[in-house]
């Protein structure tokens, strides 16, 4: 049986650290939860600004990171969470983007819809070079069912 546990940015960029494939802890958040299985930390979710200067417009947050040591059902559950939290907090929209060889199998299961596939490259240039710490390739963008579609600009 999963359940909700609340958790400190401290303790999420623990989690982080130890179990996620590919990403570092996120720098900051609006909030995070915890999932629990059996009274064991098994995975968590941290929500922040959106990372596209584009969708940052006061109305949307972005999963920042969805990390769990694998136990079953542990990512729908939080990409739920995070939605109802989302939703509870006035905001209107939540999005998340996944690589290429994730299926999106989590978000679908918890009700979240495919919008597109964005982005991808580096974000160094000639003027302002910066080390790529991220995957660079193009991008599938999510977005939660209950929020319209985000759109630019």
């Amino acid at each position: 049986m999963l359940a909700l546990q609340p958790i400190t940015f401290k303790d999420a960029k623990a989690f982080i650290a130890a179990h996620h494939r590919h990403h570092a802890p996120p720098r900051g958040w609006k909030f995070g939860v915890g999932c629990a299985s059996v009274g064991r930390l098994v995975g968590i979710v941290t929500v922040g600004r959106p990372v596209a200067r584009h969708y940052d417009d006061g109305w949307t947050l972005e999963v920042t990171r969805l990390c769990t040591d694998g136990t079953r059902n542990a990512c729908s559950f939080l990409y739920a969470a995070a939605g109802k939290i989302t939703r509870a907090l006035g905001y209107r929209r939540l999005i998340t983007y996944t690589l290429p060889e994730e299926g999106g199998a989590s978000l679908k299961g918890a009700g979240w819809r495919l919008i597109g596939e964005r982005g991808g490259g580096s974000w160094s240039r000639i003027r302002r070079p910066r080390e790529d710490k991220h995957a660079t390739q193009k991008k599938s963008i999510y977005g939660n069912s209950s929020s319209p579609r985000p759109t630019v600009g």
